[in-house]
């Protein structure tokens, strides 16, 4: 069976949607599946494994509003409608990307299976302008989307809520994103200092937050900044990439650590106090998965604290108004000041995020979905 998945990026891009859909492409190649993946080609492809088919887009404006959104070109859209030909069945990652539209059409004239996994309801930015493009875009387009797939997946109970309601509309499946329990897990033996952070002078007696995701406004990077200006007591550590640089912001309390590999990420989870995810319009954000199996605590942006109902009481969630970024961080701040999980909580959480977020039972779930008998599962 061949599988093919479209996204807006490959992930090293760094988002987390490029990054599940690389955990899922990983997971179909096994006996019988096929997995090809087409993407912009904005960013390095996988190196081993996945078939990779690069589109040709442009990208003009992430760099302007933070918002990703690749244009296809002539040629790209012919090599996606050869490869939807060739393909069984089609994978979308999130409804609103021009790659994701056409496959989904394309598809649906070659009489190919579409299985469409969505990430993400609306984002609340900042812009008025933008936040109603958003809304109407996510009428217009994202609804219909929905409804023409053959099957839908949510990653998000609260995504899931937002563009189905409750009871839902329309049938879906919700399969969590996985975490790899080989990286991601608690400390074994005594603590250690991370590697990302020899050579940064940090006193031991203070406090280290750390924020992981694309350097954007979604992400809260405003409310970071207001944090971190307003408690110099704390330690902020920043991993991502993107065009807003936290090292510039001028903040002796904040390090940006760049990109870093998995395992590095794991131990920067080991190593520090708590996660800072200040974002909004996420639905499941991967790096709190990864963090909780890490036994750490997290302060997220609502809703995505109650994204896996069974997870809700260890993500403590914190209102995000990207318009307000001093009165969302003195909420982050009271959040931070009060939160105290003991070891029994923390372990209790990573045992239930290692039991209950699994890639390769997310990858059964879609590859069924997508038509795969016993023979490929």
């Amino acid at each position: 069976m061949r599988i093919l998945t479209v996204s807006h990026f490959y992930e090293a891009h760094g988002g987390g949607i490029e990054r599940v859909a690389g955990h899922l492409c990983r997971q179909f190649t096994q006996p019988g599946v096929q997995a090809v993946w087409a993407a912009s080609d904005a960013d390095q492809p996988p190196e081993a494994g996945v078939e990779a088919v690069p589109l040709a887009c442009v990208n003009p404006t992430e760099k302007i509003i933070g918002l990703p959104i690749p244009l296809p070109g002539v040629r790209a859209i012919r090599a996606l409608a050869s490869e939807v030909r060739r393909s069984d069945a089609v994978v979308v990652h999130d409804a609103l990307y021009v790659t994701s539209i056409l496959a989904l059409l394309m598809a649906k004239a070659s009489r190919k299976r579409v299985v469409l996994i969505q990430h993400i309801a609306g984002i609340p930015f900042s812009s008025r302008i933008l936040r109603s493009v958003m809304a109407m875009a996510n009428i217009v387009v994202t609804r219909h989307m929905l409804r023409a797939a053959d099957a839908l997946v949510f990653i998000s109970d609260t995504v899931r809520h937002d563009l189905v309601g409750t009871p839902a509309r329309i049938p879906y499946q919700l399969l969590f994103n996985g975490v790899d329990g080989a990286i991601f897990h608690p400390a074994e033996g005594p603590a250690f200092v991370p590697a990302a952070l020899a050579g940064i002078a940090i006193s031991p007696d203070t406090r280290r937050v750390l924020f992981v995701g694309r350097y954007v406004e979604k992400k809260g990077l405003a409310v970071l900044r207001a944090l971190a200006a307003s408690r110099p007591d704390i330690t902020f550590l920043t991993v991502g990439s993107g065009p807003i640089r936290p090292g510039k912001w001028g903040l002796a309390n904040v390090h940006d650590l760049g990109a870093q590999s998995p395992q590095a990420l794991a131990d920067l989870y080991r190593g520090v106090d708590l996660l800072l995810l200040p974002s909004v319009g996420e639905g499941f954000p991967l790096v709190i998965q990864e963090a909780m199996a890490c036994g750490l605590p997290v302060v997220c942006g609502e809703p995505s604290n109650r994204a896996d109902p069974g997870a809700a009481e260890w993500l403590r969630g914190v209102a995000i108004d990207l318009t307000d970024p001093e009165g969302s961080a003195r909420r982050c701040t009271d959040a931070i000041d009060s939160l105290a999980f003991t070891s029994v909580e923390r372990v209790a959480m990573a045992r239930y995020a290692l039991a209950q977020y699994d890639w390769g039972a997310m990858a059964r779930g879609v590859l069924t979905l997508a038509g795969a008998g016993a023979a490929e599962l």
